[in-house]
């Protein structure tokens, strides 16, 4: 594979165990993954919780929502979004390598209609108008290879994110780390979505600990929520009535 243009961004390569494809961007750090008779599929715990938007969304409406990814890792919410939801998927990523191992290793399709993967900074993405107000699902995944903290992570990117979402969209964040870094990071995107729009899962084994903030502040009763969970494993396959257990708003 031909090297980056920016000597700077790592090496990409991936290993397999068994049935299941790891990404890794020169190191042992798991970057993504996919299991190899399920391409189309999410494997990784905080991956699919990176879903739980849907808990948020009419069901019936999805196929009409607009979903983007900053940072691609392997592919799997770009996937599933785009093939499983047959949404319109927009994905961000600044490294070339990462999308050619995409296409070339995890099954990721060509652009289309409803797909398109754009080689590019994140932060000069969020921060440009282009797509202001149009994403209804915004999914943040920005590790470098050692995985020590997000890429960006000010709270003038959260708030850039955030005047993306439309009205009733929503923004998914995987923070990963020691909980200084986590608790940093809540505390700047509280202060872009507000306090009461922000909810969160607790860390999985790994340690990953996914966030969901609301452009506009929504608090569904228990009930609702089952009911939407229960459509979204029906339909989708994930395990979004496990999601509840795990799952509620920071205050």
């Amino acid at each position: 594979m031909a090297p980056a243009a920016n000597p700077q961004l790592p090496e990409v390569n991936f290993s397999d165990q068994g049935d299941i494809r790891y990404l890794h961007l020169g190191t042992e750090w798991i970057q993504g993954s996919m299991r190899l008779d399920e391409p189309f599929d999410i494997d990784l715990e905080y991956v699919q919780r990176m879903m739980a938007w849907l808990l948020f969304t009419d069901p019936q409406a999805v196929a009409k929502r607009h979903a983007m990814q900053l940072g691609l890792g392997a592919a799997a919410l770009t996937k599933f979004c785009h093939r499983k939801l047959r949404m319109k998927t927009t994905a961000i990523e600044l490294n070339p390598q990462v999308i050619a191992a995409c296409r070339l290793w995890f099954k990721l399709p060509k652009d289309d209609t409803r797909l398109s993967v754009i080689l590019g900074d994140a932060a000069e993405v969020v921060a440009h108008g282009h797509w202001r107000g149009q994403v209804d699902a915004l999914q943040v995944d920005l590790y470098d290879h050692e995985a020590a903290a997000p890429v960006l992570d000010s709270e003038a990117f959260y708030r850039d994110c955030r005047s993306l979402l439309t009205e009733d969209g929503c923004m998914t964040v995987n923070l990963f780390g020691r909980s200084s870094s986590y608790e940093r990071s809540l505390e700047r995107i509280q202060a872009a979505f507000g306090d009461d729009a922000v909810w969160a899962f607790r860390p999985t084994r790994e340690g990953n600990t996914v966030v969901l903030a609301l452009r506009e502040p929504v608090h569904p009763k228990r009930g609702e929520l089952a009911l939407r969970a229960d459509v979204i494993e029906s339909r989708w396959g994930l395990p979004a009535r496990k999601w509840l257990r795990v799952f509620k708003p920071v205050l």
